[in-house]
This record gives structure tokens, C-alpha cells and sequence, in this order.
């Protein structure tokens, strides 16, 4: 019994660190390149170092991060044949999500995403560019939810692992541009319009999503 109850300790502790280490990726918190050290990961989150590799091993089966060698693993830089895949496919699933929502939110959940809008807003405005990222990050999770496609949330969430340190990277390059779009998911979704809103979201992931495009582009051309 002893034995088993340390194998579910160890399991407990093994899923916690991942989903630690999945939210500093979505929020941006760990950055396109940056190494990760299993040791000093271990010694900050107060664990040993066996959870924290069996975490990052998890994450490097989905190519959240990129391992080179043991010593040697890194968030991986995003290429634009890369960004282009997922983008498309964010296109698809993150419409079909936003259409749902249209058709199933509720005044109480227009008003939450209302809410988020005005608290991204105010982050552009104060220059904070981590709390904007989450925001935006939580306003597309929320579409999600309103949706209520589970199933389809386990699937963007794996995108967003690879999407997070990437656009948390260039947001305040983007300015407004990257809230703008916001705004006409909102009024579809306050009509009910699921298409109007499914069309908007495409909007938001290619023409807001334009400055991202632009910075990886400019980081492989051949005089970068």
C-alpha cells in the first residue's frame, strides 16, 4: 500500500509541475529560446528532479519544447512554415468555437467577455504587456467555454502551449491591433450571429495575428 500511495504522490506531484510549466508557456512566461535547467526548475518549485523531467519530457512530446540534447533543452523558435500551419488550423477550430459561442452564450457570459475586453484595454493603456497577453489568452479560452467543446479545448490548449511564448514576444508590438479585432467577435456573439463571429475570429488570428507573421519572417531573412 505504501508503495502505491507514493506512486500516486509522485503522479499528483508530476501533473502539477506540468500544468505549472503548460501555463508559464500559454502566458508567455517562458520565452522563444530560453533554456530550461531540470536541476534549478526543481530547486525553485521546491520538488525532486524526477516530476520536473517527466514533465518536460511530456512537453517535448508535444513539441512544446525542444530538447537537443539532455543538457539542452529549450523553448523552440517558432518557424513561419510552422506559424502557418498552426494558424490555419487555429482558423478552423477557433471558428468553430466562436460560432458556437455565438449560439450558446448566455447575458452573463456576453458581459464576461465584455469584462475581459475592458481589462485588455486597460493593459494596452498601462503598458503591461503580461497581463495583456493573459487577458487575451483568456478572452479566446473563453470562447471555448461558452462553446462548451471540451474536447476541442484539449485541442487548442496544445496549440496555445506553442503559440504562448510566441506572441507573448511581440504583443506590444502590436499595439491596438492586437484587441481590435475583439471588438467585432463581441457584437457577433451579442446577436447571436454565430458565422459573423466565426468570420471575425479568422480576422483576429490573421490580421491581428499580422505583426507575428512579420517578426518571424524579419528574424529569418538572410541579414537578420
Amino acid at each position: 500500500m505504501t508503495d502505491a500511495l507514493d506512486t500516486l504522490e509522485h503522479d499528483n506531484l508530476g501533473s502539477t509541475v506540468y500544468h505549472l510549466l503548460c501555463n508559464a508557456l500559454i502566458q508567455g512566461k517562458l520565452k522563444p529560446g530560453e533554456r530550461l535547467k531540470i536541476r534549478e526548475l526543481a530547486a525553485r518549485l521546491g520538488t525532486s528532479v524526477t516530476p520536473v523531467r517527466d514533465a518536460i519530457l511530456r512537453l517535448v512530446q508535444e513539441q512544446a519544447l525542444a530538447m537537443k540534447s539532455a543538457r539542452d533543452i529549450r523553448v523552440p523558435h517558432m518557424t513561419v512554415e510552422r506559424y502557418l500551419e498552426i494558424r490555419a488550423i487555429r482558423i478552423k477550430l477557433e471558428g468553430l468555437a466562436a460560432e458556437m459561442a455565438a449560439q450558446n452564450a448566455s447575458a452573463e457570459q456576453i458581459a464576461q467577455l465584455e469584462d475581459l475586453v475592458r481589462q485588455n484595454e486597460q493593459a494596452i493603456a498601462d503598458g503591461d504587456t503580461a497581463r495583456g497577453c493573459d487577458l487575451n489568452q483568456r478572452f479566446h479560452f473563453a470562447l471555448v467555454d461558452i462553446a462548451g467543446m471540451p474536447f476541442l479545448q484539449g485541442i487548442l490548449y496544445r496549440i496555445w502551449l506553442q503559440m504562448g511564448p510566441l506572441i507573448a514576444d511581440v504583443y506590444s508590438a502590436g499595439g491596438d491591433d492586437m484587441l481590435d479585432f475583439h471588438y467585432p467577435v463581441l457584437a457577433a456573439i451579442r446577436v447571436h450571429d454565430g458565422p459573423a463571429a466565426a468570420r471575425a475570429i479568422s480576422d483576429d488570428i490573421l490580421c491581428g495575428g499580422q505583426v507575428i507573421l512579420q517578426h518571424l519572417q524579419a528574424a529569418t531573412a538572410p541579414d537578420a
